[in-house]
């Protein structure tokens, strides 16, 4: 009897665990889409754009930022340190098409990664 109740007790333990698991990730899945929709309205109607970013070193990058409707300005950006390395015009960026932006980079979401574990499951 007494192994019985044993088991019966690990398994309400194991059932209890899984679903306070499920609950801390169901909470994480809201919490992000809650803040991921918070700063994409922070970022509306702004008149400073990162246009790209690419990583030289740790710390260390080179952006091209948009500042009102057509100024572009190249900085490289350290620790410490910011330092403007030139302007550019609109004329001189190349712009990727929305097909070549999708295929360069294509967007994954929590849902996605979430539906691609369960059907592995």
């Amino acid at each position: 009897m007494l192994i019985l109740l044993s088991a019966a007790d690990s398994f309400f333990q194991l059932i209890f665990v899984l679903i306070i698991f499920i609950g801390v990730l169901a909470l994480t899945y809201y919490v992000t889409k809650w803040i991921a929709g918070y700063q994409k309205t922070q970022g509306l109607n702004k008149n400073l754009e990162i246009v790209e970013a690419i990583r030289i070193t740790n710390n260390k990058y080179v952006q091209i930022v948009r500042a009102g409707e057509d100024k572009y300005f190249v900085i490289a950006i350290g620790k410490e340190e910011v330092t403007l390395l030139g302007e550019l015009t609109a004329s001189e960026l190349k712009f990727l098409s929305e097909e070549e932006q999708g295929s360069v980079n294509p967007p994954v979401d929590f849902k996605t990664i979430l539906d691609k574990l369960k059907k592995k499951s």
